[in-house]
């Protein structure tokens, strides 16, 4: 009888693994890219979604909710349940918008951060033809010529929008802002002579630099980047504590469970560690962070003042 009864015991503990297994095996994360396809957000998702898979057994569907500048995708993960099968990937976007607008989300409370991801360095820019050879001569023609010489960037009231009038403020230089739709069509400007600079991501536009057609004044990080070891920071140019970088990271709805949310970021830190992950960000010229919970949290609270007195200083208005 006894034998029987361990028999019995055992069985059912193989049951309830293999019942346990399958449901992990067949359980499906949907992250919400709030993205179109082929963006730097949705590239470093999917890279994450596929090791998660190939890791835990865990199988993930990408769904491109792009729209309103990513409110839409923000959106759409904050009404999801918050049960861990739905998550979303953000930016500084996610950051910004609250200044502007009235949303249906906040930030810091209608989420649970689990992990800052990646950023991605920019650098300030000329055509390889302009006079200007450092960022303290493009920044002292701007003061000597005030609003005669023009900068290009993504925007209105994107990340390098924000930052280059946060520039201007701290550099005291008058210098005209163009906003363009991408980064390529910026680009495109400063090559066709009709801009004088641009601030843009050093991947977009690292292939001109490389082939000599544009040049470098200084990239916006804190610290040099590997690919471009001789250009100075702008801090080292002498504006201090000027700090650009924009991010990427990935969080749950509110209230979901504090484990399922703690399992997430340790995923992700295992993730982004593998080297195969950080071979690719390097080809996307992205920078591996692995911030997770409360310092994403506390991450996130420092982007909100940062931005938010950026744009109170620069007078930013709600239809720039």
């Amino acid at each position: 009888m006894k034998k029987c009864r361990v028999l019995i015991a055992a069985t059912m503990f193989a049951a309830l693994s293999a019942s346990s297994a399958f449901a992990q095996s067949s359980r499906q994360i949907k992250f919400i890219v709030p993205f179109p396809a082929g963006g730097g957000g949705d590239v470093l998702t999917r890279m994450v979604a596929e090791k998660w898979t190939q890791m835990h057994g865990v199988a993930t569907v990408i769904e491109n909710r792009p729209g309103a500048a990513t409110v839409l995708g923000v959106e759409a993960a904050s009404r999801a349940t918050p049960d861990g099968n739905t998550l979303g990937t953000v930016a500084n976007s996610f950051i910004i918008h609250p200044n502007f607008k009235k949303l249906s989300y906040d930030p810091l409370t209608s989420f649970e951060p689990i992990c800052l991801l990646a950023n991605s360095p920019q650098v300030i820019v000329v055509n390889s033809s302009s006079p200007y050879k450092t960022l303290t001569e493009w920044l002292d023609a701007a003061r000597a010529k005030p609003g005669e010489l023009s900068h290009a960037s993504v925007g209105p009231a994107s990340p390098q929008h924000i930052a280059f009038e946060q520039l201007k403020l701290m550099a005291k230089a008058n210098i005209t802002f163009v906003p363009f739709n991408g980064n390529g069509p910026s680009i495109n400007a400063l090559l066709g002579g009709h801009v004088t600079s641009t601030f843009n991501s050093y991947s977009s536009a690292s292939s001109q630099l490389k082939a000599g057609l544009l040049r470098p004044l200084a990239v916006a990080s804190k610290t040099r980047i590997p690919p471009l070891p001789d250009v100075p920071t702008v801090i080292e140019s002498g504006v201090k504590d000027y700090e650009v970088q924009p991010w990427f990271g990935v969080y749950a709805p509110a209230k979901t469970p504090k484990e399922i949310v703690t399992q997430y970021a340790d995923w992700l830190s295992a993730a982004l560690k593998a080297p195969e992950i950080k071979e690719k960000l390097a080809l996307q010229e992205l920078y591996p962070m692995g911030l997770c919970g409360a310092d994403f949290a506390a991450f996130l609270r420092k982007q909100q003042e940062d931005y938010g007195r950026a744009i109170r200083e620069a007078n930013f208005k709600l239809n720039d």
